[in-house]
């Protein structure tokens, strides 16, 4: 069995997110590899809305260009509304992670939905709680996963990027 990292990164603002990304993908880091999740804190003021069109999403609202953007770039999107948090948009894994969860009804106390599916990938609950949390005060999360080798090379990236923190969860790269 491979040995599977993650990388979470928690950014502020969208374009703070949205910078990260840019360098993630310029870097060459693969992007079926990676998932944002925001809660969509702009329902009540503005029409809100997103669609498939085959393998491509459409996302219109307040920050539609920026979720635009992810859409075609990450692996699979949806927006949950997840009790105790509000709506989330979700782009990349992390959606298939939590589908994997609810579906199994993997049961993780104290935690949302976001975070039963980061618990499913090795990620530790007290560190999960930090990430409710900031999904709950309209923080963005980043998450890169793979290879030690992989998640570390994002690292290097993600720790250039305007961030508020960083957490590698799992085994050390080898050098």
């Amino acid at each position: 069995m491979s040995i599977t990292n993650s990388i979470v990164a928690i950014y502020d603002t969208h374009q703070q997110a949205e910078h990260a990304i840019k360098e993630l993908q310029e870097a060459g880091v693969d992007m079926k590899s990676l998932s944002i999740a925001a809660r969509n804190q702009h329902t009540d003021e503005h029409v809100v809305g997103y669609y498939n069109a085959g393998d491509r999403m459409k996302y219109w609202g307040k920050v539609g260009a920026f979720w635009g953007g992810f859409w075609g770039l990450l692996f699979g999107s949806a927006a949950f509304a997840i009790p105790g948090i509000g709506p989330i948009l979700v782009a990349g894994p992390l959606v298939g992670w939590i589908i994997a969860g609810l579906e199994g009804a993997v049961v993780v106390g104290g935690v949302s939905a976001v975070g039963a599916g980061l618990v499913s990938i090795g990620i530790p609950k007290d560190s999960v709680l930090k990430y409710d949390v900031a999904l709950k005060t309209d923080k963005f999360l980043l998450v890169v996963h793979g290879t030690p080798d992989a998640v570390e090379k994002a690292k290097d990236i993600l720790a250039g990027t305007e961030h508020s923190s960083y957490t590698v969860h799992g085994e050390p790269a080898l050098v």
